[in-house]
């Protein structure tokens, strides 16, 4: 892999209640929980990892499910939209599946020459489950109920919804090196040639569109991906030399981090293939007990009694 942006690395939701959010995203999209840890500024939060049987990179979506939480608002300034690939002749698996556990959805659609079906989770988060038209390889997590010809695969794009287009493309395109490669409407799309999948960047502009309130069943940030930390840190030169401010290297244990807000607002994370989520864990355990960064090992106790009992 070439010292680039390497797509999609994870995006990051909020929620609500975390048996809900556990049970939608393992038992009824058929993901795998990935890791199971706690929110680094609020060790009584989880923070929940959903992707395939590795925890590859461009698979994981990522939650905080803080209980009580108010219900947040899609608009610009923030990723109102996540793309899951599946396979061809899946959808209508899907829809099905939708109506039998009651998850609002839409019909199946087409945008870019690719066909799609939208739908919520509990909380309201927007996502949809698209064919992509480039092939997809990619080995998905199977369960009893989805298996491998309808299984999801790991990202396809993220949508950005943003009052303007121009500053934002000028990151995609001059500092990460994605390429405009369709328009349909309001809608640019632009992907990366790094990588095969987890690839495409979709922004909606809006000018008339309120701004968005992250909370509840809104996403938190996008996280792109890099493959180790001498790439990390050359891109963040990049980010210092458009004027834009990015933080300092951050350990997050399965990967190291920069964060910024590109300009039409939203949170941008850059993030390593390095160490991986096979640290604390082998990768048949992933995700079956609670791990803990080590700031917090020695309160275990406490923050076990604190968070919501969960059952696996």
């Amino acid at each position: 892999m070439e010292n680039r942006i390497l797509g999609l690395h994870h995006i990051t939701a909020i929620a609500g209640d975390a048996q809900r959010n556990y049970d939608f995203y393992t038992k009824v999209l058929g993901l795998r929980m990935v890791k199971k840890t706690v929110n680094f500024d609020d060790p009584q939060t989880y923070h929940f990892y959903f992707g395939d049987g590795m925890g590859t990179p461009g698979s994981i979506l990522t939650f905080f499910p803080w209980p009580r939480v108010r219900q947040g608002k899609n608009g610009t300034g923030m990723a109102t939209g996540i793309g899951y690939s599946v396979p061809v002749g899946s959808l209508e698996f899907w829809k099905e599946r939708f109506e039998k556990f009651n998850v609002p959805h839409g019909k199946i659609s087409t945008k870019f020459g690719e066909d799609f079906l939208d739908f919520q989770d509990p909380d309201g988060l927007n996502l949809e489950l698209i064919v992509p038209a480039n092939k997809d390889e990619r080995k998905p997590w199977e369960t009893v109920d989805v298996k491998e010809n309808v299984a999801i695969k790991g990202f396809h794009n993220v949508t950005l919804t943003l009052t303007n287009h121009k500053f934002t493309t000028e990151i995609l395109t001059d500092v990460f090196g994605y390429e405009l490669i369709g328009t349909e409407n309001n809608l640019y799309r632009f992907r990366t040639s790094a990588v095969e999948n987890a690839a495409v960047v979709d922004i909606l502009e809006d000018p008339k569109a309120e701004r968005g309130q992250n909370a509840g069943g809104t996403n938190h940030h996008v996280a792109f991906r890099v493959k180790n930390e001498e790439t990390l840190m050359a891109f963040r030169e990049k980010v210092i030399q458009k004027g834009l401010q990015i933080t300092e290297k951050i350990d997050r244990d399965y990967f190291f981090s920069l964060y910024f807000r590109e300009p039409g607002g939203v949170l941008f994370e850059i993030a390593t293939d390095n160490p991986g989520f096979a640290t604390d864990e082998t990768v048949e355990e992933l995700g079956s007990s609670l791990q803990l960064p080590d700031r917090y090992k020695d309160a275990r106790a406490q923050i076990e009694k604190a968070l919501p009992q969960l059952k696996q």
